[in-house]
């Protein structure tokens, strides 16, 4: 694992497992997930059919990107469908309310009112899908009337899940209801409590690896710095359930994107 550790990470490399590109900062990152995003869309109109996405709620900042590039550049969003890939749950397995400070439905609602609110964008509330914890199976199956998603967004949590698919977990997960684990727990308290973890919900409810890895593309983006050990287990770790973003491996058509603090040697010392 010392290997994996220290091994180099550099854009462009053709011996890496997966297309790598690294970016300045997190605002060229936010970036060029909106455009990607912008460029799915504009293919799939071409295409004359539905454009079905999986997305994440984290990193957040790329939707309001992709408002700006819709806003001036003009996008008919009628065809498009998006599928946000989970939600916390309150301790009886209900969905937390949209008021939570963490609900990813109140972020979306909020985030993407712009687009709601244009009629001639074309783009409605009909269009966003969230896992339904008394159903979750449902999910999967909206995801596949589409004919699977054409593309899904994801980041890696620190112990390696996609989504919330805690290790340890395979690449047929269903959509479901799970425990969180203490480590996304305590890293997720970090990014948006301010380290209070006890306030965290510990159940979510989660898109599966099986819809995630059926998308025909699969797009990893990473700008968080203690994401440094977790790209080289991505890129240079075993695969297995163990670290279920390495699955992604085996994926035809995966890609990776991280911020250049990421793709730093992690360095191991008391601070």
């Amino acid at each position: 694992m010392a290997d994996t550790y220290s091994a180099p990470i550099v854009s462009g490399n053709s011996n890496l497992s997966m297309p790598v590109t690294i970016v300045e900062n997190d605002t060229e990152l936010y970036w060029r997930m909106a455009l990607d995003l912008f460029r799915e869309v504009v293919r799939g109109n071409r295409e004359g059919r539905r454009t079905s996405i999986i997305v994440p709620v984290g990193p957040v900042w790329q939707y309001r990107r992709f408002i700006v590039l819709v806003e001036e550049l003009g996008l008919d969003l009628s065809q498009l469908h998006l599928f946000f890939m989970d939600e916390y749950l309150a301790d009886d397995g209900s969905l937390i309310d949209t008021a939570h400070p963490l609900s990813f439905r109140g972020f979306v609602e909020e985030e993407l009112a712009d687009l709601l609110s244009a009629p001639t964008l074309g783009f409605t509330r009909n269009q966003i899908h969230f896992p339904d914890p008394a159903d979750p199976g449902a999910y999967d199956e909206a995801i596949a009337d589409m004919g699977g998603a054409d593309v899904c967004y994801a980041g890696v949590g620190i112990n390696g899940h996609l989504a919330f698919n805690e290790a340890p977990c395979g690449p047929d997960a269903p959509s479901r209801v799970l425990e969180l684990t203490p480590e996304t727990i305590t890293t997720n308290s970090h990014t948006a409590l301010g380290g209070a973890y006890e306030r965290i919900p510990k159940k979510a409810v989660t898109v599966g690896m099986k819809s995630i890895l059926s998308s025909r593309r699969l797009s990893l983006w990473m700008n968080r710095p203690w994401q440094q050990t977790v790209a080289r287990k991505l890129l240079f770790g075993p695969v297995g359930p163990e670290f279920p973003a390495s699955f992604a491996r085996k994926h035809e058509n995966a890609s990776l994107t991280m911020t250049s603090n990421v793709a730093e040697v992690p360095k191991f010392s008391l601070r």
